[in-house]
């Protein structure tokens, strides 16, 4: 089908009516079968009361306020919930009330019974808005008389149905292999999902093709050509020249293919420091709504696969945006002046033309970290940049103050080592705005990105509050709150394994606090990730002039519990704090109005958008007779004015690049590349245990649960599964409140944070899962003390 039900319900306006013809003009349909889709559609979504269609064939919104829009999240167990837009509970859907919906699509959800204390609302799937699945991986094989794929996704609870011509593929004659296969009908009444196999994956093509195994995974491997548009001059009427200024270039990416980051300049200022940071100027060569807007806005994230880059901008966009040393180049500005404890004084954005005078990379930073200080002797690694080493060390001094500002704020700040793995690359460097999650990694400034990073941070959040105080709507990324209860989760394992956690009166710990106590200990990197896993994931909000619309909420579909499950996630009195309410605030991630990096992220491209509009085409005077005018990129100038920045069109301009349905796309599309990095990075970690397989090796225990414990082996942070059933030595009892495994009649212990010697039984890459089993030790094993009674938890 041409078009989604969600792109059709998006053309119609929440009043009055529109033509048919006219939004079959809208969904460029031409044909007549594809105008008969339509008219199915319209048929079917007036049954369900989501449209009206009158007797002159006008469209218009129908009566449909019992209808929640959510996406659906499906575990490998069956059980599936519809996490909702508008910040409410998740939905819990039984198998019976999907409708044929598959894990990632979008929907529209009916409520049949409302939630309680201890069991989440549940409701029907009653329009599917948007397929998340166009194709997939999967084997294909026969069942009875049936040639059918199987997905080797599990959170897809459904078969595909294969022609006869398609039964080659299900013999391996040639070595192990799956196939992509595409879908040429979804399931429908009785009627299975059918499809076809386009391609055969051998498993052991290397290091390329394991990459295109996880691009069609992620349905990422077909990316369209960008179309061929004509690129718009940056305007030089109010550009600031800045060539003079000695700009950084702070290289960490090693690719040939990555994005080209923003340029800084810091000096010494009034007893603080003075930063600028240029991100490249695109938001000014793009038309708004013209076809490479719109092929910018489908493809909305670049995506890094370690050694190569999918980049999402245009090779001609990049060539023309891109900063060199040497080369001048259009740029967008913001200055930032700051005290010598990093707070704001004063800032100011401006469009600017720039000149960098270096790159710098991991070498010189580390050269630079590794000098004497007063030290006359330069090192080989620093000569290239002698003339930049008074600037070099007042970057360092710089994102120090800043970084050490963050903390005290309550910054979360979390020690998790990249995994060890020739072939990660790019993948191994934390991104220079950090993926935007709610927490960061100690500051290494022998890191380009780390010490980036920090600064990009600060611009992130000066932008939001300039925008917020003149009123302009941005893209706004933030999270929610972490749960109390997973946070006491952490905290119950951390105590535990004796970390000195200091709660607060009510005895609540806040992600901070956490995050503090265990930095610097032994049992640091494995409480860390149980304190990451609880940490709500950032995702992009629609912020309108007073406000965020539409905040993150925490996606805890993980967290719930089915309703008539049989399980009681009631908290006993013994927990550290009560499963509801809020967590301190420094846990509030502060929002972010991202515009730094437009080379990585469509989010960016259309916040810089509205900045480059205000300082373009801004209104600073309220008529042409007064002679003084408002400086609307300076602090406070949002105290100066009282007439509008805009004009009505120019507002419209405004309202057409930033839509809700806009965002929808943004959030779906970064998940789908976190996603994507996870299993690149996750396949990696199991090319490197296959020659492991029947090895003993050393690891620490990373996770305990009911059916086993998760152990990690270093350095390449392989991760793998020793299931209770091979522990037959004894039977094992699940303590959760201390995270371990103790034997009934040997009292032997396996608890998180361990160190345990594993053999290496089973890899498989596809689905990232690695069989171990424990090996015995010569020196005598952990035991539990007997109790004197003993009771069951």
């Amino acid at each position: 089908m041409k078009f989604t039900v969600a792109d059709l319900l998006d053309q119609v306006p929440a009043e009055g009516s529109l033509e048919t013809a006219k939004l079959e003009k809208i969904l460029r349909l031409t044909n007549r079968s594809e105008k008969q889709t339509l008219d199915l559609a319209l048929q079917g979504l007036n049954r369900l009361g989501i449209l009206t269609i009158d007797e002159e064939g006008g469209v218009s919104r129908g009566d449909s306020n019992d209808l929640v829009e959510a996406r659906l999240r499906c575990s490998s167990k069956g059980f599936c919930f519809a996490i909702r837009d508008d910040g409410g509970d998740d939905i819990y859907i039984r198998d019976h009330q999907l409708n044929h919906a598959w894990n990632g699509d979008r929907v529209l959800v009916r409520l049949t019974r409302e939630g309680g204390r201890r069991r989440s609302p549940e409701g029907g799937v009653q329009c599917i808005l948007e397929r998340s699945t166009t194709s997939l991986l999967a084997s294909v094989e026969h069942q009875d008389d049936r040639l059918v794929a199987v997905p080797l996704d599990d959170r897809l609870l459904a078969s595909i149905e294969l022609s006869p011509d398609d039964a080659a593929h299900a013999e391996h004659d040639k070595g192990p292999s799956v196939a992509e296969v595409v879908l040429d009908r979804y399931p429908v009444a009785q009627f299975p999902a059918r499809g076809h196999v386009a391609r055969s994956l051998p498993l052991d093509g290397g290091g390329e093709v394991d990459r295109e195994l996880m691009l069609t995974k992620a349905n990422l491997h077909q990316r369209s050509t960008a179309p061929r548009a004509s690129l718009k001059a940056p305007s030089a009427k109010k550009r600031v020249n800045l060539i003079e200024q000695p700009a950084l270039l702070l290289r960490g990416w090693t690719a040939a293919d990555s994005p080209c980051l923003p340029a800084i300049h810091v000096a010494p200022h009034n007893g603080g420091t003075r930063l600028w940071i240029h991100a490249p100027a695109v938001a000014e060569r793009l038309t708004p709504g013209n076809s490479l807007d719109q092929w910018l806005m489908n493809q909305a994230e670049s995506v890094c696969l370690g050694e190569k880059w999918l980049p999402l901008l245009s090779a001609p966009l990049t060539k023309a945006s891109n900063f060199a040393v040497g080369v001048e180049q259009e740029a967008v500005s913001m200055r930032l002046d700051l005290s010598s404890e990093g707070e704001w004084r004063d800032w100011e954005f401006c469009l600017s033309r720039i000149k960098p005078v270096a790159e710098v990379g991991a070498d010189a930073l580390q050269a630079l970290d590794d000098r004497k200080p007063k030290s006359r002797a330069i090192p080989a690694a620093l000569k290239p940049h002698k003339d930049q080493i008074g600037q070099l060390e007042t970057v360092v001094f710089c994102a120090r103050t800043l970084h050490q500002a963050e903390r005290e704020e309550g910054r979360i700040e979390l020690d998790l080592q990249p995994p060890l793995i020739e072939g990660l690359s790019d993948l191994n460097l934390i991104s220079p705005d950090g993926d935007g999650h709610r927490w960061t990694t100690p500051l290494n400034v022998a890191c380009a990105h780390s010490l980036l990073s920090v600064f990009v941070r600060q611009a992130h959040r000066v932008w939001e509050d300039h925008r917020r105080s003149l009123g302009l709507p941005a893209i706004v990324l933030d999270a929610a709150q972490p749960e109390e209860s997973a946070l006491n989760d952490v905290a119950k394992a951390a105590i535990a394994l004796d970390v000195p956690l200091e709660l607060d009166e009510d005895g609540a710990p806040s992600a901070s606090e956490l995050a503090t106590a265990l930095s610097g200990l032994a049992s640091s990197r494995v409480l860390s990730m149980q304190l990451r896993q609880a940490l709500p994931e950032s995702s992009y909000s629609l912020a309108s002039e007073t406000g965020v619309e539409n905040l993150a909420v925490v996606d805890a579909s993980s967290l719930s519990t089915p309703a008539d499950s049989g399980e009681d996630n009631q908290t006993s009195t013994g927990d550290l704090a009560a499963t509801t309410g809020v967590t301190n605030a420094m846990d509030r991630l502060t929002p972010q109005a991202p515009w730094c990096c437009p080379t990585l992220h469509q989010a960016d491209l259309v916040n810089q958008h509205v900045l480059c509009q205000l300082l373009n085409e801004g209104k600073d005077r309220p008529t042409v007779r007064q002679k003084e005018k408002a400086q609307l990129g300076h602090r406070g100038a949002a105290s100066t004015i009282d007439w509008p920045l805009f004009t009505p069109s120019q507002d419209q301009k405004l309202s057409d690049v930033l839509r809700e349905r806009t965002v929808q796309r943004l959030n779906a599309r970064r998940r789908q590349v976190h996603e994507l990095k996870r299993d690149v990075v996750a396949m990696a970690k199991a090319r490197s245990a296959e020659p492991m397989i029947d090895q003993v090796q050393a690891g620490i225990i990373s996770g305990v649960q009911s059916y086993g414990f998760f152990v990690e082996i270093p350095p390449s942070m392989v991760e793998g599964l020793v299931h209770v059933s091979s522990l037959n030595d004894d039977w094992y009892e699940y303590r959760s409140r201390q995270n371990r495994l103790v034997g009934r009649r040997s009292r032997r212990v396996y608890q998180l944070g361990d160190p345990v010697d594993v053999k290496v039984l089973k890899v498989d890459v596809l689905r990232n899962q690695i069989d171990l089993e424990v090996v015995p030790s010569e020196t005598p094993a952990v035991s539990e003390p007997l109790p004197v009674s003993v009771s069951e938890e």
